[in-house]
């Protein structure tokens, strides 16, 4: 008999053809469930995924030191070009009550009925521009920071808040000369002037949380820092900046309900409590209902609210 060949156990095999080849399918991959799964078990998350409102709050705490360094720095850079330097942060705000005394104090005639109109216009001047430059400044909190919203992780409303405080410390070196021309004009330090502490931290959470607000919505819209310069311009006439919105109530030319809706405007709640705490023939009387409750409650919700809303949008900044 002739011994029969066998194959060799090292040889290769030759692949498989004919009907039975598609039985040798490959295994398919785990159920999406079982990464899921997996990625939990040894603490793995969603990259750039938006933390729990909790969690987003120790972060921006964490990073406080930040927050107040860049602040710090924007402030010493923003006239580090000019002459001048750091002088226009009195300068500006003094030029601008200058211009505006002319035409509404001498040409329109805005100053009679009004006691000390010249440290009425002075604070209201003042207290405005804190509130206009933060809601400008946060129009561009994202847009004027993408690189390096796109290059860094951290938590985002770090710059809206940073560009507040900034606006902050910019005012606090401005009252040195509103306390300098308020003391020419024969307004004394009193104990009413403490008042002036608590009426401007509402005012900084109210405008924080409207630059978070607008942050979120220039980030999508960028045309929103074309516009708010107009937007402002008619909300600082309607906060009787320059006039008294009482003197206008006195006239009888509008309703009742449009000169309470005036009075309740937070700009104009803010600066009634600012004159009321250094001018001393700005009374009482002269504030509307319930002016703390009012300036606290303008705080809490435009905080509250910019923040929250800020934060539902976070992993979508520096995308798109």
């Amino acid at each position: 008999m002739t011994p029969q060949t066998l194959p060799h156990p090292t040889a290769p095999q030759a692949p498989r053809t004919g009907p039975d080849a598609s039985c040798a399918t490959p295994q398919a991959p785990p159920p999406a469930t079982d990464l899921r799964a997996l990625a939990l078990r040894h603490g793995l998350t969603v990259s750039g995924a938006r933390p729990s409102l909790p969690a987003y709050v120790r972060q921006l705490w964490s990073r406080r030191d930040f927050i107040t360094a860049f602040a710090t720095a924007r402030l010493t850079a923003q006239y580090s070009q000019a002459r001048l330097g750091q002088v226009w942060q009195v300068m500006t705000p003094l030029l601008n009550a200058a211009v505006y005394y002319v035409i509404f104090g001498v040409v329109m005639n805005a100053k009679h009925g009004v006691p000390d109109y010249v440290p009425f216009l002075m604070t209201g001047i003042f207290v405005w521009t804190f509130t206009a430059d933060t809601v400008l400044a946060g129009t561009r909190a994202i847009s004027g920071n993408l690189g390096l919203v796109r290059a860094l992780h951290f938590p985002r409303a770090s710059l809206p808040i940073s560009l507040a405080l900034q606006q902050l410390q910019q005012l606090l070196l401005s009252l040195t000369a509103l306390t300098a021309l308020l003391l020419c004009c024969g307004e004394f330090p009193t104990w009413s002037w403490l008042l002036a502490v608590p009426a401007l931290c509402c005012q900084a959470l109210f405008n924080t949380g409207v630059a978070l607000a607008l942050a979120r919505l220039a980030a999508r819209t960028p045309d929103i820092s074309q516009l708010m310069p107009f937007v402002l311009r008619t909300w600082m006439y309607a906060s009787g900046a320059m006039w008294s919105i009482r003197a206008l109530a006195s006239g009888g030319r509008f309703p009742d309900g449009v000169v309470l809706a005036l009075q309740c405007n937070p700009a104009a709640v803010y600066i009634d409590l600012m004159r009321f705490a250094l001018i001393e023939s700005y009374t009482a009387d002269q504030l509307p209902p319930h002016v703390w409750a009012l300036a606290a409650g303008w705080a809490a919700l435009a905080f509250a609210g910019g923040f929250i809303w800020f934060w539902k949008a976070e992993e979508t900044y520096g995308r798109g």
